[in-house]
């Protein structure tokens, strides 16, 4: 009976240690548009959320999956010395899907209704 009740706890302890997260991924988004992706990471990284300005200007995002020693740090991509094109703070979660997603516009039935008759209202104007 102890032999069961180790294994089962040495296997639960590999699957534990081999979990691999799954992470929303963003290569590059501008303002609150971040288009999205499920990835999942390697064993060794965690999810990440980065946030950033291009140009000091231009807000931009980022999501993925970040090896652990790169995390909550911020990097900066130039273009050539002295010339930045943007910078970036980079954060870390380790549970499934902890870099949220951004929201998705939600628009309620009347507002929805309201745009839709006035596309329609506007769209024979061009005809």
């Amino acid at each position: 009976m102890n032999g069961v009740v180790v294994g089962g706890f040495t296997l639960a302890l590999i699957v534990a240690l081999g979990h691999a997260l799954e992470c929303y991924k963003c290569d590059i988004g501008f303002w609150d548009l971040c288009i999205t992706t499920k990835t999942t990471c390697s064993p060794d990284e965690q999810c990440f959320s980065g946030v950033g300005q291009a140009a000091r200007v231009i807000d931009i995002k980022m999501k993925g999956c970040l090896k652990p020693d790169e995390c909550d740090q911020e990097s900066t991509v130039e273009f050539s010395p002295n010339n930045t094109i943007y910078t970036m703070n980079k954060t870390c979660c380790a549970t499934d899907l902890c870099n949220h997603a951004p929201g998705h516009l939600r628009l309620s039935p009347v507002t929805l209704t309201l745009a839709t008759l006035a596309s329609m209202l506007v769209a024979p104007a061009f005809f």
